[in-house]
């Protein structure tokens, strides 16, 4: 029987200080520019500070990429433009700065994680520390098996709760949280269906490298093939992942968990993250307060996942690539909502002290003594 109790994260996690916020708050109003006058990254700014529990709020100085990756066996079912299995590929192009996530990271000075759930490939396809986690070689055709075993699926978990450790014990004060996966939208589709109550064709999305109108109605079937077998588990979030999910999708939702209670925020990047994110909120309800949605991808699944979370897409740029690159790209805005709350002066005058003001001038009196008959 498993030792993992997930009812545990409900009593780990604590909200961002909300005493913190309202100093935040306060601070906000005594600024030299009015209220409101900075849109959405007043909020960001104050959200910040109390994630971080400083007013004012600090720099992020040490944000990271993390990748988890995975292929899925309902791939095999032509879900995806990309061929099943090939997820190494992605990640051999991610390890060597190819992809557009490596450009933005270097660009922003930012270091990119790759984590290997279950790719199918050899271990010794890749670093030691990219492979040392792994699960298994490929998650199971969920439109017709398991995805995981039970103990394969804690082993996930746990590992994306070692990750986000791991994370924390080195500094990291923002994480940008994304996957690497072929047919992982697909799952993701049927998590976000499941917890959401809603119908296949109403999450189903045509994925970072678009699919035509043919592969679009196999993978609606395959998400609709695959909720029949999720809907009678829906009480057990760990069995829920084992059954329709992935290694890499599970050790997604423990790291995201486990960010939560080491209180370190994390900016979500597509579908597979906010699909999730969703089971982790249904696991510990007040997680979703230290995350962050990073950009719209276009992909229904995520719009319906982060509606439920009532989390707003900082960014909306069409980026539909996948891999942290949308979530990425939020960075610049989240550091530059640190530098203006932190940096931006405060009004100099004592509270409740009017300005000074000039004397009004009696114009009538004026004219009278320029000799011209004042107005009656």
């Amino acid at each position: 029987m498993s030792s993992l109790n997930l009812d545990d994260f409900t009593d780990l996690i604590e909200r961002p200080d909300g005493g913190v916020r309202r100093d935040a708050e306060a601070r906000r109003e005594r600024l030299v520019v009015p209220p409101g006058s900075l849109g959405r990254l007043d909020d960001l700014g104050e959200w910040l500070a109390a994630a971080q529990g400083s007013v004012p709020v600090r720099p992020v100085e040490r944000p990271r990429v993390v990748l988890f990756a995975g292929d899925h066996g309902v791939a095999e079912l032509g879900v995806s433009a990309r061929p099943a299995g090939s997820a190494a590929e992605l990640v051999r192009e991610i390890l060597a700065g190819g992809r557009p996530v490596g450009v933005l990271a270097r660009r922003l000075d930012v270091p990119v994680r790759v984590v290997d759930m279950a790719l199918d490939c050899a271990p010794d396809a890749f670093p030691a520390d990219v492979v040392r986690h792994r699960v298994r070689r490929g998650s199971g055709r969920i439109d017709v098996e398991d995805a995981l075993t039970p103990q394969e699926a804690e082993a996930a978990f746990r590992a994306g709760v070692a990750v986000a450790d791991e994370e924390a014990d080195s500094g990291t004060d923002l994480v940008v949280l994304g996957d690497v996966s072929v047919g992982g939208t697909t799952a993701a589709g049927v998590l976000v269906a499941a917890l959401c109550g809603t119908d296949a064709s109403v999450v189903t999305g045509r994925g970072g490298l678009a699919i035509d109108d043919l592969a679009w109605m196999r993978k609606c079937a395959a998400i609709r093939d695959a909720l029949r077998r999720a809907r009678p588990v829906l009480g057990d979030q760990l069995q829920l992942l084992a059954t329709v999910g992935g290694a890499d999708l599970a050790a997604m939702t423990g790291f995201l968990l486990q960010c939560a209670v080491r209180k370190v925020p994390v900016v979500l990047d597509g579908v597979v993250a906010a699909a999730c994110a969703l089971v982790g909120q249904r696991i510990a309800f007040r997680a979703p307060d230290w995350w962050l949605a990073g950009h719209s991808s276009g992909e229904p699944g995520q719009a319906k996942a982060l509606d439920r979370m009532a989390l707003e897409p900082l960014l909306d740029q069409g980026v539909r690539v996948g891999e942290g690159a949308g979530a990425l790209l939020a960075l610049p805005l989240v550091r530059a909502a640190a530098a203006l709350a932190a940096e931006l002066p405060e009004h100099t005058d004592e509270p409740g002290e009017e300005p000074a003001k000039e004397p009004a001038r009696d114009l009538a009196q004026d004219f009278a003594k320029d000799g011209e008959p004042a107005a009656e």
